[in-house]
């Protein structure tokens, strides 16, 4: 059988157990189906969610099941793990819209053929019950007292927590009972913000059935400084190649800091760990090696070979490969921000780029102008520092390239 488990544990992806033998033993020494949750917040996934996928891929690839299961009916609710304020109230609309996103998007990277993956949508159990038998045969299970000094409930009770937000603990719990019942899912994954409802699951299906479910948490996408990962300036950085183009992607990731490349290269990728490992020894500019190395395999995963091969190439010609090309002319712009930004404009007058902006304008409207090798569509447009820090290559036309610094 395979050794998933030490697997998992080297590349720094399992975080929680609630029976770490009992799961290394199913893990390593059987096949069992096993869930992770997804709900539809929005029509795409994001690059935070790519560790749940990652987890996904390597349990199929060890020859267990997954189960995708996608939050139609918790989706109405919103989790409240991690979140200082309630989500969102969604349309049935938009759920539909955002449920259609995800089913298309997972089947990218798990095999459905021959029910070697099943994708599921706790709307078919969860819209229909009856809220006095759910609380009769659910709710009694459930301790108020410890319900509130979980971790999830403990940071929002301080700023309000929402009666409905309070029963999505039960709604998940009540998913794991429902796919151990029909399909006998034995474990659920979830990242480490899920441990309280995991563990609600676990011990739901113990009372109702005495029988013995189990719960892993994996590593939330974390920079070093403890922050989630997956926010630009202009926002979530997506998996649809719409929202967030595969180019964007490569240089998001060929861009994390230099602390982040060996965690991200372990969580994200399917490089070897023993390739991880020499990588974990490059200094200086060598680390850049490893971010280049980290930004085409994730690009590969998400959008294919061939659109990662695009995406290392554009950049290669921009920067040279190393990130910053060293013959490319430059313009420092740090003493000419005001609150933190300047307009795209100024930015250009000062680089000599335009002679007016009258100019500029022209240029923008007729689509001349691409920052990050992304189109700029409006004259207006306002760097931020944050968008400078980063690393910011500004095209006009066809040939002309600038790098803009700090």
């Amino acid at each position: 059988m395979s050794n998933i488990y030490e697997t998992l544990v080297e590349r720094g992806i399992i975080a929680q157990c609630t029976n770490e033998e009992k799961v290394k033993e199913i893990l390593n020494n059987s096949n069992v189906p096993f869930y992770i949750g997804f709900d539809p917040t929005a029509d795409s996934l994001h690059i935070g969610h790519f560790v749940q996928i990652i987890v996904m891929m390597h349990m199929q690839r060890a020859g267990h099941k997954p189960i995708a299961l996608v939050g139609g009916g918790t989706g109405k609710v919103g989790d409240p793990s991690g979140k200082t304020d309630m989500r969102k109230m969604l349309t049935d609309e938009d759920l539909a819209k955002n449920v259609a996103g995800l089913k298309s998007q997972l089947s990218r990277f798990l095999d459905f053929s021959d029910d070697k993956a099943m994708l599921v949508n706790n709307a078919d159990w969860l819209l229909n019950l009856n809220y006095v038998d759910f609380l009769r045969e659910i709710g009694v299970h459930f301790s108020v007292n410890r319900m509130l000094s979980a971790e999830c409930f403990k940071q929002r009770l301080e700023r309000g927590l929402n009666f409905i937000e309070f029963n999505y603990m039960l709604m998940q719990s009540y998913d794991f009972y429902r796919l151990f019942k029909d399909y006998g899912c034995v474990l659920e994954f979830g990242g480490d913000d899920q441990w309280s409802n995991i563990i609600g699951g676990v011990e739901l299906v113990r009372r109702k059935e005495a029988k013995e479910v189990y719960g892993v948490t994996f590593s939330l996408l974390t920079t070093s400084d403890g922050v989630k990962m997956g926010k630009t300036v202009k926002g979530a950085v997506w998996l649809d190649k719409e929202k967030t183009p595969p180019y964007e992607l490569y240089q998001y990731l060929r861009n994390v800091g230099d602390a982040d490349v060996i965690k991200c290269l372990k969580l994200l990728t399917f490089v070897p760990i023993e390739e991880i490992r020499e990588m974990e020894t490059w200094t200086d500019s060598k680390i850049n090696d490893a971010k280049v190395r980290l930004a085409y395999e994730v690009t590969k995963i998400i959008h294919g070979e061939e659109e990662a091969d695009k995406a290392k190439s554009v950049a290669e010609s921009l920067f040279g490969g190393n990130g910053i090309s060293e013959n490319m002319a430059t313009t420092n712009v740090g003493d000419s921000l005001v609150d933190d930004e300047i307009g795209l404009l100024d930015m250009m007058l000062l680089a000599k780029l335009i002679p007016s902006k009258g100019e500029g304008r022209r240029l923008v409207q007729q689509g001349g102008v691409f920052i990050n090798d992304v189109k700029v569509d409006a004259f207006d447009k306002k760097i931020t520092k944050a968008e400078l820090e980063q690393g910011l290559v500004l095209r006009k036309g066809k040939k002309t390239f600038h790098r803009f610094v700090l």
